[in-house]
Parts: C-alpha cells; sequence; structure tokens
C-alpha cells in the first residue's frame, strides 16, 4: 500500500483584510458589476495596497461580494488600507462597506486555476469578524488590537465592543476603529448591539463617517453616533 500524502503546509502569520458590500445581493446584476469595478478601482488606489503589491507581499482573493486581501508585511497595513479605502468611499454615498482584520496563520496554496490562493485560520476569523459589522464598520478581532495598542499613536481609535456570536456559535472578541468623539460614549454591551443591529438595520445615514453603536435608549431604540474617519 502506498504511504498517503501529507499535506503540504508552510504556515504563516498573515494580516487579513476582508471586505464586504452591503446590500450586493438586492443590486441588479449589471449594478453588481458596476459596484465591484468601483471597489476594486478604489481598493488598487490605496497607497498600502500599491506598497505591498509592489514588494509582492500581497494575496488578493475575490468572494464574490467583495474581496479578501492578505498581507503578508506589517500588521498594521491592513489598517491603513481599510481606513484610506474608508476615506475614499466619502465620495460614493451608496457604496455601503463593512471591513473586518485579524492577524493569524495561514497556509498559501495554489487553487483549480493554479492562481493563490489562502487557507486557515487567519482567513476565517477576519470573514467571522467582518461579519459581526454593519455597513460604516472596521471591526478589529483582539489579537490586532492587542498589537496596536501597544502604540500611541493608535490607542485613542481602538473601542472594545466585547464578544459577538456568529455562525455555528462562534464567539469572537471585536474591537471598533474609529476616531475619538469630542465627547466620551460609553459602549453597548455586543449582545445589546447585536439585537439593535437586527432591530435596525443601515440605522446610521453619515456614509461620511464610521458608525458605532453607543447605547440603547429607554424606548429600546438604537443610539448610534457617527466618527469622522481619522486622516491618514
Amino acid at each position: 500500500m502506498s504511504a498517503e500524502r501529507k499535506p503540504d503546509l508552510h504556515l504563516e502569520i498573515a494580516h487579513v483584510l476582508f471586505i464586504d458590500v452591503v446590500g450586493y445581493s438586492k443590486l441588479l446584476a449589471d449594478e453588481q458589476s458596476e459596484t465591484l469595478q468601483l471597489l476594486n478601482q478604489i481598493v488598487r488606489g490605496t497607497a498600502e495596497f500599491r506598497t505591498a503589491e509592489e514588494k509582492g507581499e500581497l494575496i488578493r482573493l475575490p468572494t464574490g461580494d467583495g474581496m479578501a486581501l492578505v498581507f503578508l508585511t506589517k500588521p498594521e497595513a491592513p489598517v491603513q488600507c481599510a481606513l484610506e479605502i474608508g476615506k475614499a468611499i466619502k465620495s460614493y454615498p451608496k457604496l455601503q462597506l463593512r471591513m473586518g482584520i485579524h492577524s493569524g496563520s495561514v497556509n498559501q496554496m495554489k487553487d483549480v486555476n493554479d492562481r493563490s490562493n489562502v487557507t486557515g485560520a487567519g482567513i476565517n476569523i477576519a470573514q467571522r469578524v467582518m461579519d459581526c459589522g454593519d455597513a460604516g464598520h472596521i471591526l478589529l478581532s483582539r489579537r490586532v488590537a492587542e498589537d496596536l495598542e501597544q502604540y500611541r499613536l493608535w490607542q485613542p481609535y481602538l473601542h472594545d465592543l466585547g464578544e459577538c456570536e456568529v455562525k455555528h456559535g462562534v464567539r469572537v472578541h471585536v474591537f471598533n476603529l474609529y476616531s475619538p468623539p469630542s465627547r466620551h460614549y460609553s459602549a453597548a454591551s455586543l449582545a445589546t448591539r447585536s439585537a439593535a443591529k437586527r432591530a435596525h438595520p443601515g440605522a446610521c445615514g453619515n456614509r461620511g463617517a464610521y458608525c458605532c453603536l453607543t447605547s440603547i435608549n429607554d424606548t429600546g431604540s438604537a443610539c448610534l453616533c457617527a466618527i469622522e474617519v481619522p486622516p491618514g
């Protein structure tokens, strides 16, 4: 009997940005194509994307209604890229995105078309983190937040939202990324936030800002704050 072939694993740490177009499935076919073309144009125009691509340290993965960018460079690369994208889409209010970021182990491989692909916890958790968000959110995993909080530059932008339950009962601890507000807000628990999200989808209408749930008022309505994107 021939020996079983062992999987060819070459694990490495990658920094993943998952991007999703909110409401994509409701668009007409031509609108979907136009939306993805616009998203590709915006993403390719960011400095972090171009720098990583020139160094050969970026893997791009289409996901149907968005994309995953796998950076093999520095931990803050997907964060900077997300902020650049957020600034760029201010000019396109109909383009609603949510983004999730995680750093973790991945394994590079080739798909059926002999193109670069990635598997592993790094990309899976990035998608789960993104799934916790709404339009306008940039959410970070706890691991990414812990890396960034070691630097004064990033500390004011990190806001702990606690745990969020996603598919198959998996729970992930997420942080919201936005600039410091002019007044202090205490973030609601993720359990309350998830209930408000279901009851008030797309409650934030300011698409030039990132939205964060801050509290639930006495009537049970969601109270959100719109926070301007920090300068990149």
